[in-house]
């Protein structure tokens, strides 16, 4: 049985330019613009954590060395994925 769905009409007008290599850019990249949000929002947490500590350790307050590790790591490993994602 034949398929009874119209056939796409070619468009009277041809797509920007930009606009293609924008939307070709996001096809290769989908939800870049989301991705590189939460990624700074994540570092951002962790340098408010690590600032937070460095001013508890200024106070004379013992901070523990494994919430300090995870600050440090959390602000170094999503800074690379910001720096990767460029």
């Amino acid at each position: 049985m034949p398929s009874t769905r119209p056939k796409p009409q070619p468009s009277s007008t041809p797509l920007d330019p930009e606009w293609r290599e924008r939307l070709l850019a996001e096809a290769r990249a989908p939800w870049k613009g989301l991705r590189r949000a939460l990624w700074f929002a994540l570092a951002a947490s962790g340098a408010i954590g690590l600032a937070t500590m460095a001013l508890r350790a200024s106070a004379g307050s013992e901070v523990p060395s494994g919430d300090l590790l995870i600050q440090l790591s959390a602000c170094i490993g999503f800074g690379l994925l910001i720096w990767r994602d460029r």
